[in-house]
């Protein structure tokens, strides 16, 4: 399977400038055919609105319909032109009876007077949707605006020109970390819920936070945050050992760079980058094929036929060798 990411800087609020830049972004490695055969491109959480909206009002004017906005449309267009399946995140106004929504509560807001959330599409090959889900777990920005969805997605999802049917599981960056950061540690709510799926791919649309500052970034643009990397893994701790459903379960965290001011509650609000393809194994292996740095914009383009960049082993099933283990709270989630 042929997986990309595209790691880019979307500025807050500036959507047209945005999209601008995703697509010199990818039509600089669709020149050098990097791109032919793709099967699967994921982006970033909110990928062309940015993610720090300190209100409702403030994102009210870059809500999307429900699977039918600018965000989806550009979707549409680019797996249509690439003959692959493509997952954006988007600010969603969902109108009661669009997917499940038929159970829904209002949010309390008379700018909208819609019910907003957190969301991600996947629209295939042909350019129809293919499935679509709602961040189930809010960080503390999402709170401001969003509202819970009704459960992390799993299904089958068409890969590719071929319209490969793969069992998939979704989620969206906060999802994979503790309940509110109140539930226990152990609950791995998202990580049980994949093995239980049966996921063979697993797609982590992100805005994934890092708690350097702007000068430690600058001095380290193209290397990979090994912490961030390792509490992924650790938060997808149940696919490992003898209870994972797969031998091999193919993950996809696709974050965001740069910065975006300030939040409350957060503070600096600098990403992570780290975008990145490795499989899951249920020996106790990790198998890396590439990841970006923490600053670097580009394309991250792996076939997962082809042998990865790295190899790491677990030891006990517990700690992945050369790495260490985070608290709960060590690294910040969007």
């Amino acid at each position: 399977m042929k997986i990309a990411t595209l790691q880019f800087s979307p500025r807050l609020a500036e959507v047209a400038a945005n999209f601008s830049r995703a697509e010199s972004l990818l039509m600089r490695q669709e020149r050098e055919g990097e791109l032919d055969g793709i099967d699967l491109l994921v982006l970033p959480e909110l990928a062309f609105t940015g993610y720090n909206h300190p209100s409702l009002a403030a994102i009210a004017p870059f809500l999307e319909p429900t699977a039918a906005g600018p965000s989806t449309r550009w979707a549409a267009r680019t797996a249509k032109r690439l003959k692959c399946t493509v997952a954006v995140g988007y600010p969603e106004a969902a109108e009661e009876g669009n997917y499940n929504t038929v159970y829904d509560k209002r949010i309390t807001a008379e700018e909208t007077g819609k019910v907003a959330y957190n969301s991600l599409v996947f629209v295939g090959s042909t350019g129809d949707v293919v499935a679509h889900y709602r961040k189930s777990f809010l960080y503390y920005t999402d709170e401001t605006w969003a509202q819970e969805g009704q459960g992390f997605w799993a299904g089958v999802l068409p890969i590719g020109g071929t319209g490969q049917q793969v069992k998939a599981a979704a989620g969206i960056c906060m999802d994979i970390n503790p309940y509110k950061f109140e539930a226990p540690w152990t609950a791995y709510e998202f990580g049980n819920h994949a093995r239980e799926a049966r996921a063979k791919v697993i797609v982590i649309s992100m805005a994934w936070l890092t708690r350097l500052s702007a000068e430690e970034l600058a001095s380290q643009m193209m290397e990979p945050d090994h912490d961030t990397l390792n509490y992924w893994i650790d938060r997808l701790m149940p696919l490992f050992g003898p209870h994972g459903a797969q031998s091999e379960a193919f993950l996809v965290c696709a974050n965001r760079t740069g910065d975006e001011g300030i939040a409350p509650r957060v503070g600096e609000v600098r990403y992570a980058g780290s975008s990145c393809v490795m499989g899951i194994t249920k020996d106790g292996r990790v198998r890396l094929w590439d990841i970006l740095g923490r600053a670097q914009e580009g394309v991250l383009v792996v076939d997962t036929d082809s042998p990865p960049a790295y190899s790491l082993t677990f030891k006990q099933k517990t700690e992945p060798e050369g790495l260490t283990t985070n608290d709960a709270d060590a690294i910040p989630a969007a």
